[in-house]
């Protein structure tokens, strides 16, 4: 049996989801636990109610939407993805994975078709981690990577606490986070956020594990003063230093392998005047690779490179490694079930490691995980000028509903 979704309705709902955090670029900014974030889980419920699914939503504001299976007692499968963006990202990242996900469960009812198993769709908390660190936050509180607790303590810039947040906007449920059975599988969809697929000419991304990483910042202590009268010999410049730590950061990769990266993305100058040498700088470090030991070479690498430079430029410095994530490889069974549904729609995918890390990293620990993702033109991601086609959308969305289809009625676990 083949599930078709229904196209118009696809776009249709992409297209109003995407009008909550509307930006004039064409873009989206609509942060974890702001306002907007606010508008749209109201929105999303709405639509979980309106499927006839029943809504739960824990403690740390994961929403999920249930829909019974004949057997009420089978382990359900898991479909979703986030709906926080980046500052100033793109309407697909995140929210194509939610949205494909209510429309499977739509199709369902559509065609009156009764699974064996329950499905659930859910919208985690903060998967982006641009309000609150770590990424991914939400679905690492409920598969029990994080407590709980310490998470809702989090702040943002603004000294603002997540369970503050939380609270503001009416989200805090009463259930656990956690797990309240035992699941069969988990799938996400996601915009592939690389070029691979666009370059190789695949319709789909058949995911077979994501890259660990290890995410951080540095800061570097040094002297303000005035930028006229202090020689240059009696300077103690906390931002050159960070300034070589960033050279050095965009270099570590090449030394390492062909699949590491490494990213500067964050800089905090103080008191940062023009007329100031910069006391106190902070940067962070990014770096990913399929293998977990390369990510801790890039590790060791940064803080080495950290002691030279404030060594060199008369700066004391500290660190913290905020976030680590193994390198993940998904079971086969769900992979499998991704690639079955690709070629039974004679779809031209193409087998690959995530490159950016996704809920299903926590997911993975909880119940067979695997992932699709839809072409992203020019791998553009978390700005405006992300674009995935709306047939592309329609390709990636069928297969995963096909996938999941095909989990929610095997009874064979």
């Amino acid at each position: 049996m083949t599930l078709q979704i229904d196209h118009d309705r696809l776009v249709a709902t992409m297209e109003e989801q995407a009008t909550y955090g509307a930006t004039e670029d064409g873009g989206l900014h609509r942060l974890a636990l702001t306002e907007s974030d606010r508008e749209i889980r109201d929105w999303f419920v709405d639509q979980l109610q309106a499927a006839e699914l029943t809504v739960r939503i824990d403690e740390f504001g994961n929403i999920f939407g249930r829909r019974k299976g004949s057997n009420p007692d089978a382990a359900p499968v898991l479909l979703g993805s986030h709906l926080d963006s980046q500052p100033n990202g793109g309407i697909y990242d995140g929210a194509l994975g939610v949205v494909a996900a209510l429309e499977f469960v739509r199709a369902l009812n559509d065609e009156d078709i009764e699974t064996v198993r329950p499905v659930e769709v859910v919208n985690w908390t903060n998967e982006e981690g641009s309000r609150f660190q770590p990424a991914m936050q939400g679905s690492g509180v409920w598969a029990g990577a994080h407590d709980i607790e310490v998470e809702r303590s989090k702040t943002d810039d603004d000294g603002v606490a997540l369970g503050e947040a939380l609270d503001n906007i009416g989200y805090r449920g009463d259930i656990p986070a956690e797990p309240d059975s035992e699941y069969e599988a988990y799938l996400e969809l996601h915009v592939e956020q690389g070029p691979k697929l666009a370059e190789t000419g695949a319709d789909v991304g058949v995911v077979t594990g994501i890259v660990g990483f290890t995410w951080g910042a540095v800061t570097f202590h040094g002297e303000a003063d005035h930028s006229g009268p202090t020689p240059m010999h009696h300077r103690s410049d906390a931002l050159v230093a960070a300034a070589d730590l960033i050279t050095a950061i965009r270099r570590i990769p090449g030394t390492l392998g062909d699949q590491t990266v490494g990213t500067v993305g964050y800089v905090d100058t103080k008191p940062n005047s023009i007329n100031v040498i910069p006391g106190e700088v902070t940067v962070t470090w990014g770096f990913r690779d399929p293998d977990d030991e390369v990510v801790e070479q890039a590790y060791q690498r940064v803080l080495e490179e950290a002691e030279h430079v404030a060594k060199r430029e008369g700066v004391d410095y500290e660190t913290e490694e905020r976030m680590r994530a193994p390198a993940i490889s998904f079971s086969d069974r769900p992979v499998d079930a991704v690639r079955q549904a690709a070629e039974n729609r004679d779809c031209r995918y193409l087998e690959l490691i995530s490159g950016a890390g996704h809920d299903a990293t926590h997911l993975a620990s909880v119940c067979d995980t695997s992932m699709v993702f839809a072409v992203s033109e020019g791998g553009k991601s978390h700005s405006p000028a992300e674009f995935t086609s709306w047939n592309d959308c329609y390709e990636a969305a069928t297969v995963l509903a096909n996938a999941a289809l095909e989990l929610a009625n095997n009874v064979t676990k």
